[in-house]
C-alpha cells in the first residue's frame, strides 16, 4: 500500500469519525429539542463534546442534566470530572461531595475528594501546626497584646487558616475575633473546628481575602490588634505586602497593634553538592545541557535535616520588612558578603527572624530548627562561582514585593554599548 493510499485511507476514517460524532450530536440535540427535560440526552451530548475538547460546553450541557436529575451519581460524577478537569478545583470539589452524598461508598468519589482537598491545601499547614515553638511565640505574643488592649479589643485574623490563632486569642480573653480565610474549604473546616470549642461565641470566620473586608459589614469597627501568618519561607510568597498595606489602609485603628510586627531574611552563602545537582545540570551522558539552567528554579525549600551543606560565608541580614509601616516600596540593596570559607558557592540558604511584639521573637534558624513548618529556603545562583576564604562577594539583595531578590552582581550581563 503507498503512503499516498494509506493517508488517503486515514482521511476516509476521520471524516467518516466526524461524521458519526456530527450526527451523534445531532441525535442528542434532536431529542433535547423533543424533550429539554431529558436529562440523559444533555448528559451525553456533553460527553461528546467534552471527548471533542470543547470544555465550556460540555460543563453546561452536564450542568443542565444535573439539574434535571440530581439523583443520578453518574451524571454527579462526570461533572465533577469535567469540573476538574477545567481547572475549577473548588466546583469540582463541591461536586464530588454531592455525588458522594449519593453514593458515601463509592471509592473513586473519595479519593477525587481527598486529591482535591490536598491541591487546594498546601501541604505545610499540619507541619505548622504542629509547631510548638512557633505557637509558644504567637501564643505569647497575643497574650501580650490582648492584655495591653483588653477584653473588649476587637482582634482581625488575616489568613486565619484553621483558626489556631484565633482560637488563641479568644482563650486570651478577647470577645470579638474576625478570622477570615479566603480558601472557602480550609475556611469550612475552621468553622467547624471553632463551632466545636469553647470559643465558638468570640469568633467569626469569614471566608473572603482580607482585601475584600469591608468595616461595618464584616467587621463591627476598626480592628484593634491585627494577627496574621501568612509570611512564607521566604517572606513575601502569599500577598504579605499588599494585605498588611491595605489592613493599616481601611481595617485597623490608627494605633493598632500589629503581630508580627517585622519579619526579616536572614542568610549564609554556601556549599553543597547534593544541592547543587537539584540546582544545576552540566555535562548528561555525554551531552552539554548546561543552558538548561536558564531555566532551574530560583528558589528551593530544603530543611536543615534534609540536605548536606557547608557554610561560606557568616549569617548576614538580606532584606528586612517592617510590617508596621503603611507602605513597603520595593527596594534593592548592595551587600558585601565576607567570605569566610573556600568552595564552589552555589547560592544563598535563607530563613526569617519574625519580631512579634516587644520581648517575643521567632526564629528558624537551620541551626537548631529542623522540625518545625517554616522551612529554609535555598536561593541558587545563575550559577555556581568558586570563591576563596577572605575575599568579598557583591550581591544585590532586596525584594518587588512579591519575592526576594538575590543575585551576584558579578553574573550581571555585561552592559554592551
Amino acid at each position: 500500500m503507498t503512503d499516498g493510499v494509506a493517508q488517503a485511507q486515514q482521511r476516509v476514517r476521520g471524516d467518516a469519525r466526524e461524521e458519526q460524532t456530527d450526527n451523534a450530536l445531532a441525535a442528542w440535540d434532536a431529542r433535547i429539542e423533543a424533550d429539554p427535560d431529558d436529562a440523559e440526552a444533555h448528559h451525553q451530548r456533553g460527553l461528546r463534546l467534552h471527548g471533542l475538547g470543547q470544555v465550556a460546553e460540555a460543563i453546561e450541557s452536564v450542568t443542565r442534566a444535573f439539574a434535571i436529575n440530581p439523583a443520578d451519581v453518574v451524571i454527579a460524577n462526570n461533572l465533577a470530572v469535567m469540573l476538574s478537569d477545567a481547572g475549577r478545583r473548588e466546583e469540582a470539589l463541591r461536586q464530588f461531595r454531592r455525588a458522594r452524598a449519593l453514593q458515601p461508598d463509592n471509592l473513586h468519589i473519595i479519593h477525587q475528594i481527598r486529591r482535591l482537598c490536598a491541591e487546594l491545601v498546601p501541604f505545610w499547614h499540619i507541619p505548622m501546626l504542629n509547631d510548638r515553638r512557633r505557637n509558644i511565640a504567637f501564643e505569647s505574643a497575643i497574650m501580650i497584646a490582648i492584655a495591653q488592649r483588653g477584653r473588649d479589643a476587637l482582634v482581625l485574623d488575616i489568613g486565619a487558616g484553621s483558626g489556631l490563632l484565633s482560637l488563641m486569642a479568644a482563650r486570651a480573653g478577647a470577645q470579638q475575633v474576625v478570622a477570615c480565610e479566603v480558601v472557602p474549604v480550609i475556611a469550612e473546616v475552621a468553622q467547624q473546628i471553632v463551632s466545636a470549642s469553647p470559643h465558638a461565641g468570640q469568633i467569626a470566620i469569614v471566608n473572603k481575602m482580607s482585601t475584600a473586608l469591608e468595616v461595618g459589614t464584616d467587621l463591627p469597627r476598626r480592628a484593634d490588634i491585627l494577627v496574621s501568618e501568612i509570611l512564607s519561607s521566604d517572606l513575601l510568597a502569599e500577598q504579605v505586602l499588599n494585605s498588611f498595606e491595605d489592613a493599616h489602609r481601611r481595617l485597623l485603628a490608627e494605633d493598632a497593634i500589629v503581630i508580627p510586627r517585622r519579619a526579616t531574611a536572614i542568610g549564609c552563602l554556601i556549599a553543597s553538592r547534593t544541592l547543587s545537582d537539584y540546582s544545576f545540570v552540566d555535562m548528561v551522558e555525554g551531552f552539554d545541557l548546561s543552558p538548561f539552567n536558564e531555566l532551574g528554579p530560583l528558589k528551593s525549600p530544603i530543611h536543615g535535616t534534609m540536605t548536606q551543606w557547608s557554610r561560606l560565608s557568616d549569617d548576614a541580614e538580606l532584606v528586612s520588612l517592617d510590617l508596621t509601616a503603611r507602605e513597603q516600596p520595593a527596594d534593592l540593596q548592595h551587600l558585601p558578603l565576607k567570605v569566610t570559607a573556600s568552595g564552589r558557592a552555589i547560592g544563598i540558604v535563607q530563613w526569617m527572624k519574625v519580631d512579634l511584639i516587644e520581648g517575643v521573637t521567632f526564629d528558624n534558624h537551620p541551626d537548631d530548627y529542623t522540625d518545625g513548618g517554616w522551612l529554609q529556603v535555598l536561593h541558587r545562583f545563575p550559577a555556581p562561582i568558586d570563591v576563596q576564604a577572605g575575599q568579598t562577594l557583591h550581591l544585590a539583595v532586596g525584594h518587588d514585593r512579591a519575592t526576594l531578590i538575590i543575585f551576584p552582581m558579578d553574573q550581571l550581563p555585561e552592559r554592551r554599548l
